[in-house]
């Protein structure tokens, strides 16, 4: 069961690098290294959607990691 877990925690891991990555790649380089625009955007579209899932994401990859750590 413990070994189940560990699996399914690197595949989540491995999914939130990607995801993350690819929310990091519409940003330019000013925003990268702690520059700001003077203007917000709202996320729309599949920008919504990516973060929606990276969220998602994200809790699951916590709670899985809360269970295996109480498990062992």
């Amino acid at each position: 069961m413990v070994n189940v877990l560990y699996i399914v925690q690197i595949i989540l891991g491995i999914t939130l690098i990607a995801l993350a990555m690819m929310q990091a790649k519409n940003l330019g380089s000013g925003a990268v290294f702690g520059g700001s625009d003077s203007f917000q955007t709202t996320k729309r579209g599949f920008e919504k959607t990516l973060f929606n899932l990276t969220l998602v994401v994200s809790i699951l990859f916590f709670v899985v990691a809360l269970f295996s750590a109480a498990l062992t």
